[in-house]
């Protein structure tokens, strides 16, 4: 792969505005053909094989009105001492309300509040449309499945609700399944403040405005190309909402870093004494064969989500690696032409505000004396460190024990949201369990007599308030029963609920009956992913592990140092966790990222949040290790090996940190709850990756081994291939041949190759 990046590289750098033009114009195309023919993105959570699926699968079979989507328009006289009991302008526009909502487009059906009001006050209360007191009244709008909607269907409800809302005595607010699978997270300023961080950072570590631009315009290519190309994607499988913003998380902060890699490698070339043309070739065959190994071990390790068999979570992990491979590409081939664009005019524009490059040591490495300091300080009291940080790593991954996998409620979203207003409405009327309804699906296609029984035992169970037959259809052997619980959707109590359904209170009744029952309902669903991920988290994770192992193995020919990082990267993600359920569970500085009460951790959080920090913190470890084992195998000396590679890497990797947990962190600000928990924990996981990890347990636990870190079996050497990773800066590429074009003959190209170091040639 060396020589193939090396001719890359040094194509790229001979015809830069080739390279160039052929991103803009890939760029072009896949904007244009995204606006043209993209498919908008969809929120499926069905998972085959659970309770819940079989429920929806079992009503749509049967063309249930219920196997649709509902979405509940709650109103409620603005005057607080009015009700719809006693207000006749209330109870009139209460009417108008639901004649305009039933007239919607794609609304098969809405319960009418204002009519049942007319037949008498016990009737509307009994239906649970209008609450105990009069002061709260639901308009459920019942749609058809998630496949014949759109997000206009969406738009359509918030411009009725928006036109009713002018000049009524009413407060109206809507919330549920339409809002669920259609409103997307807001885009945009997160990534800017993401970038604005990354800019000042960048200047910092380079000191010059030239080097800093390249890796925000080597993002912004990858980004631009990747997200808009994931509305395409949406034809091959449904791409589901989060994913684009989660990918633009992802991307960014990997594209960043890639470049940031890249460009350092390039200025400690050039300060060496390599040409131009000759350090970016250079760059690419050895930081450039870094980085495809580090984006590649993020693909895969995000691709692995599919063990989980859940097929939203392996939609999602498609779209973002189809990011992260393209910041890949960008890296080597775009970066490059952008170099040679700039010539030796990549350390201009210097700013006081950054420093200048070091100067190279003789082996061509940028060392940093500050770092040289640290590493040595560390060594000299590895155990005292050792102890010390794995102590805070275990305290803060303590929490774990408690941690409460399931799904956030509409009544966590901010106030200023529509959702959450509808949500404490509906709560403060008829209880937090009607914003979760179970509903309950039979096949009574044998014994149509089980209905009422059936109903009237989930009635009786203590999690439920009550229960009601909505639809019963003889003719298609399927009936309907919704069932409201006593607890809020979002709360381990309705969960047991309906475990209790399943296991006790539905075959009591169907024990001697040939008809079959499944829950389902939004919240069953969730109670059911959660069991899912709960399944399959730990050999998902015993298999990411393995892989590292392994990898790592292969690229450091090495046993106890692949083991060390499988540890350290189990306490590094494990610290996240850990703090995931201090901020949400706990509310320890909730407010801070503007959470309102406790929230369960969403249940495919851990898993996603472990693909990914594995693969990115694998970056952090291959740029350490390989410049520790190049100096261990320079000098044989296991102590200034691990010194020297920590202050040859240290400041590329804390910026290149910095960029990363500035951009999950500016993502962790946002309103949507799944993105704040996801950009919390990766920004912890990278901060304690590449500062308590990376600057501290590596260096000293490396200290404390000495040369055992590189032991390994004889017999495994002898079968292991050999894989360069990150090279030297001075070393030809593997394969390539002395008078591959490394130096052009000539007289005047004589002079240039009087520049390049003994070794280099």
């Amino acid at each position: 792969m060396s020589t193939w990046l090396y001719r890359l590289g040094r194509s790229s750098a001979r015809h830069p505005w080739r390279y160039l033009l052929g991103w803009l114009a890939i760029t072009v195309a896949v904007v244009g053909l995204s606006a043209g023919f993209g498919k908008e993105f969809q929120d499926t959570f069905d998972v085959p094989g659970l309770d819940s699926s079989d429920a929806v699968q079992l009503l749509s079979e049967a063309e249930s009105d219920t196997a649709g989507l509902t979405s509940v328009v709650v109103l409620t006289p603005i005057d607080g001492e009015a009700t719809f009991l006693d207000s006749t302008q209330a109870r009139t526009e209460l009417a108008e309300a639901h004649d305009r909502l039933r007239a919607l487009p794609h609304v098969i059906g809405a319960t009418d509040p204002a009519a049942l009001l007319a037949e008498g006050i016990e009737n509307a209360v009994a239906s649970g449309t209008v609450s105990a007191d009069g002061r709260v009244a639901l308009v459920r709008l019942q749609y058809p499945p998630l496949e014949e909607l759109d997000p206009v269907d969406l738009s359509n409800l918030k411009a009725a609700v928006a036109e009713l809302r002018e000049g009524s005595s009413l407060q109206i607010e809507a919330r549920g399944d339409l809002f669920f699978e259609f409103e997307t997270p807001p885009t945009g300023t997160a990534e800017l403040v993401g970038l604005g961080a990354a800019v000042v950072i960048l200047l910092i570590a380079f000191g010059s405005a030239v080097a800093m631009g390249l890796p925000i315009i080597v993002a912004l290519f990858g980004l631009a190309i990747g997200i808009t190309s994931l509305s395409l994607v949406g034809h091959a499988f449904d791409v589901p909402s989060f994913a684009p913003v989660i990918a633009s998380m992802v991307g960014l902060g990997a594209g960043i870093d890639y470049a940031l890699f890249l460009v350092s490698r390039h200025r400690e070339n050039l300060a060496a004494g390599l040409v131009t043309d000759e350090s970016i070739a250079r760059t690419v065959a050895t930081a450039g064969q870094a980085v495809v190994f580090a984006g590649g071990t993020v693909v895969i390790s995000i691709l692995g989500m599919a063990v989980a068999g859940i097929p939203f979570i392996t939609a999602a992990g498609f779209a973002i690696s189809i990011v992260v491979l393209l910041m890949v590409a960008a890296a080597i081939s775009l970066l490059p032409a952008l170099l040679s664009l700039v010539g030796e005019r990549v350390n201009r524009l210097h700013l006081p505000i950054g420093r200048r490059p070091d100067a190279a040591s003789a082996s061509g490495i940028t060392v940093s004396g500050r770092w040289e300091r640290w590493g040595r300080h560390v060594s000299g009291h590895a155990v005292v460190y050792t102890v010390g940080t794995t102590a805070l790593l275990l305290t803060l991954t303590a929490p774990v024990l408690a941690l409460d996998l399931g799904y956030f409620d509409e009544g966590v979203l901010p106030e200023s949201r529509t959702e959450r207003r509808a949500y404490d409405l509906a709560s403060d009327g008829f209880g937090v369990g009607t914003n979760g309804p179970l509903v309950v699906a039979v096949d009574i296609s044998d014994d149509p007599t089980v209905v009422e029984p059936l109903a009237e035992a989930v009635a009786r169970d203590p999690g439920v308030l009550g229960a009601t037959v909505v639809d019963v259809d003889p003719e298609a052997g399927v009936a309907s029963v919704m069932a409201i619980p006593s607890t809020s959707p979002q709360d381990q109590a309705t969960r047991l609920t309906v475990e209790r359904l399943r296991t006790e209170v539905m075959p009591e009744v169907l024990a001697d009956s040939p008809a079959k029952a499944h829950v389902g309902g939004q919240t069953a669903s969730f109670a059911d992913l959660a069991e899912r991920v709960n399944d399959r988290l730990w050999p998902f994770i015993t298999a990411v592990v393995g892989l590292s192992f392994l990898l790592l193995t292969l690229v450091f020919r090495s046993i106890l140092v692949p083991l060390k990082a499988a540890i350290l990267n189990l306490l590094s993600i494990g610290s996240a966790y850990g703090v995931l359920v201090m901020v949400f569970q706990w509310e320890w500085g909730a407010s801070l990222i503007g959470v309102d009460g406790p929230v369960p951790i969403v249940s495919f959080i851990p898993l996603m949040m472990f693909a990914i920090v594995f693969g990115l913190s694998m970056d952090y470890e291959v740029f350490l290790l390989s410049r520790v084992r190049e100096h261990y195998d320079q000098t044989g000396d296991n102590g200034r090996a691990v010194v020297a590679g920590l202050a040859g890497t240290a400041r590329v990797i804390t910026s290149a940190a910095l960029i990363m947990v500035s951009v999950f962190t500016a993502f962790a600000m946002g309103q949507d709850p799944i993105i704040k928990m996801l950009g919390l924990g990766l920004a912890t996981a990278i901060a304690v990756d590449a500062t308590i990890v990376r600057m501290i347990l590596v260096p000293a636990t490396m200290s404390l081994l000495g040369d055992r870190n590189w032991w390994l079996p004889g017999w495994l050497d002898r079968i292991l291939p050999t894989v360069t990773i990150d090279a030297p800066a001075h070393s030809t590429p593997v394969g390539t041949p002395p008078d591959d074009g490394l130096v052009p003959p000539g007289s005047a190209d004589k002079e240039r190759s009087d520049r390049i170091p003994v070794g280099a040639r």
